[in-house]
């Protein structure tokens, strides 16, 4: 049976409790066949519903989505992909309780309710921070990322707060971005949260930036494709000429696509690249926005945790 897909034109009340996926192509998502088994496997509601949106949709659009998902009953909660950062600008007001992160980021990924009370939390910096700790854990050396979007900022935040405890924190942070806008919006975010960690910025418009940038990087380096190139659109934001630091991991936020960014990491695996593609980061992405929306707990690590990975897997 086909996903059931709606759009801001076609909402109707849910006939029995729903969980909602807000994007833009949800239908074509894995998640699609995922969550019902997760959901069954956690004796929560199985239902999933797509709602898609436009890019850079109307402000009225957005309201139009936040208000059903407010005012419907048997609508639970929704994650929100793509349309954070502009549903969180148009919807603000509509929210009875915003999250910490959700201020600082100035974005909704998880959309809860407690009663009657309308919830938004983001949860990048969570599931990037835990994915980070999967791959590299107490790490010290150098980090490369390709990309100043909401995925690097949520990153830069969770490494933020990982240094106000204390804790190992990566020695320089390298970001680049195609477009001056996204830096400079970067730069003033770090400035205002009292950004601890040496970072700098480089306007990459071109591939060859970036290897220019990747060939300055020390040995054992950290390199994160947060562009979204390999998914959302062909391609890597390296050519193939990039040479990767020796003993390097090559971390690409997606987990599907083409994933040209990992084969090109791939091939340099004989000096100790190690390439990791984005599969933590769905699992956490997800399971963090399901324990906020079903106020449940799901491990993110150990037994349970691995079988919600083997379901997914499975799927």
């Amino acid at each position: 049976m086909p996903p059931t897909v709606l759009t801001p034109d076609t909402l109707v009340a849910a006939e029995e409790p729903t969980f909602y996926f807000v994007g833009v192509t949800t239908g074509a998502s894995s998640i699609m066949t995922v969550f019902p088994r997760w959901a069954e496997h956690l004796g929560i509601p199985q239902r999933i519903v797509g709602i898609d949106v436009p890019l850079d949709a109307e402000p009225e659009v957005y309201r139009r989505v936040v208000s059903f998902l407010k005012e419907d009953g048997d609508s639970l909660g929704a994650l929100v992909t793509t349309h954070k950062l502009n549903l969180f600008k148009a919807t603000r007001d509509l929210f009875d309780e915003v999250g910490e992160s959700a201020q600082q980021l100035d974005e909704i990924s998880s959309i809860s309710k407690r009663g009657d009370r309308l919830l938004g939390h983001a949860m990048d910096d969570v599931t990037s921070g835990l994915a980070y700790d999967a791959i590299v854990g107490d790490f010290d050396g150098e980090v490369l990322l390709l990309g100043a979007g909401g995925s690097s900022l949520a990153l830069s935040l969770y490494l933020h707060r990982r240094q106000r405890t204390g804790a190992s924190v990566p020695s320089r942070i390298v970001v680049t971005n195609r477009r001056p806008g996204r830096l400079e919006e970067m730069r003033a975010f770090h400035r205002r949260i009292g950004f601890g960690i040496p970072i700098e910025y480089i306007e990459a418009p071109r591939p060859m930036r970036n290897d220019a940038a990747l060939a300055g990087m020390a040995g054992g380096s950290l390199v994160v494709n947060a562009t979204g190139l390999g998914k959302d659109r062909p391609g890597s934001p390296l050519t193939d000429a990039a040479a990767f630091p020796d003993g390097a991991v090559a971390w690409d936020f997606n987990y599907r696509g083409d994933l040209v960014f990992l084969d090109q990491a791939r091939r340099a695996a004989g000096h100790g690249v190690r390439a990791v593609d984005g599969w933590f980061y769905f699992l956490h992405g997800w399971t963090r926005v399901m324990a906020q929306v079903f106020d449940l707990h799901i491990p993110t690590s150990g037994p349970e945790f691995e079988t919600l990975s083997r379901i997914a897997r499975a799927a």
